[in-house]
């Protein structure tokens, strides 16, 4: 049921620590689940003293994976075994490995198929709504729109699962699809990670082979465009509560998350996270390597940006958020943000060119 963690070699360092607090979680009982939670959190600020963005991101979610794991247990320790081979399956930023200090829930199940997938549904249901409530306990939030186990529809076998990515492939409005986005970056938590995989991979080669479900992802993916103004200067939120300042999730890391998914799924990689999906591109000749490093030093620039706001935010007790005024970083900092929302624009650019017809596509 537990996994490898494998974190990036910037994060080493960390790992004494990581495996103490690991193995904290997997005794945990429920009061302690809630303690050890409490304890990772504290000690996921400690590490974004020093630890690079990418690594904190992986710790992050090692933790967040611990914790998922641990309340799977703990959840079903009374409950009667499922009758049927069943997987957790994280998605959004948790399946992308991207999580940073605020992060709601975003999970499902996949399960065995059989005749009867209703009576299997709601054997499993119970347990996802108590893993679901345990982790919004230890302050994973619940998912505002539903995206999480313990909802049926979230909840499908294989084959069930296979239908619903089919019909956002094959006829999915695009409406459909920009709500769709988040079930693309699946990853297998805990279970038979052999379900989850199976439908990962089926699913990006589904994708791979469809050209206007690729061109509907694309546009859908720029829809949002960076805040610059004239000159390609900053130009934040003129009005309302974060006047001045400029949301670095849906505005900046987004447009990067977005483009790279359509990359990923167009070269029909089963990465799901931002980075190796524009490795993966680089590697398939849709980008060129050079373009794609400067792309992920963006990224990565954007993130630590994000886990700093949080960080400072935290400290002071304040409600962590997203949204920065640039005009409290140091000119250094201004200027590899304006090129890091220009890089996000050039990327934009080449998706366009890639699978709308703006110039030379695939």
């Amino acid at each position: 049921m537990h996994s490898t963690v494998s974190l990036p070699r910037a994060a080493s360092g960390f790992l004494p620590d990581l495996r103490r607090l690991l193995r904290a979680i997997a005794r945990a009982d429920h009061a302690g689940l809630r303690r050890a939670a409490d304890a990772a959190r504290a000690l996921e600020h400690d590490w974004a003293q020093s630890a690079p963005a990418a690594a904190l991101t992986r710790l992050i979610s090692a933790v967040s994976d611990a914790l998922t794991r641990r309340a799977i247990a703990l959840a079903g320790a009374d409950l009667p075994p499922p009758a049927a081979r069943w997987c957790w399956i994280a998605l959004g930023s948790e399946g992308r490995q991207e999580q940073t200090f605020v992060s709601d829930q975003d999970n499902g199940i996949v399960f065995d198929d059989s005749a009867d997938p209703g009576g299997l549904r709601r054997h499993l249901l119970p347990l996802a709504r108590r893993v679901n409530q345990l982790l919004d306990d230890c302050g994973f939030a619940l998912c505002p729109g539903g995206i999480m186990a313990g909802n049926p529809a979230c909840c499908l076998s294989l084959h069930e699962w296979r239908e619903r990515f089919d019909r956002w492939i094959s006829e999915g409005d695009p409406l459909a699809l920009l709500n769709a986005t988040i079930y693309f970056d699946l990853r297998p938590l805990a279970g038979d990670l052999a379900l989850a995989s199976a439908l990962s991979a089926w699913t990006v080669r589904r994708a791979a082979d469809n050209r206007r479900f690729l061109f509907q992802m694309a546009d859908n993916a720029l829809r949002r465009r960076p805040p610059l103004g004239l000159l390609h200067r900053f130009a934040p939120e003129k009005s309302g509560p974060h006047a001045g300042a400029i949301d670095l999730k849906h505005n900046a890391a987004a447009l990067y998350v977005d483009a790279a998914r359509v990359l990923g799924l167009a070269c029909g990689a089963d990465a799901c996270g931002t980075v190796g999906r524009l490795r993966i591109a680089a590697q398939r000749q849709l980008l060129h390597p050079a373009e794609a490093a400067d792309w992920e030093d963006s990224f990565h620039f954007i993130a630590l940006l994000r886990l700093r706001l949080q960080q400072q935010r935290y400290l002071r007790g304040e409600a962590m958020d997203n949204y920065l005024r640039p005009d409290t970083l140091e000119a250094g900092e201004r200027r590899a943000l304006l090129h890091a929302l220009r890089a996000a624009g050039a990327m934009q650019q080449r998706l366009s060119q890639l699978f709308l017809g703006g110039g030379s596509g695939l």
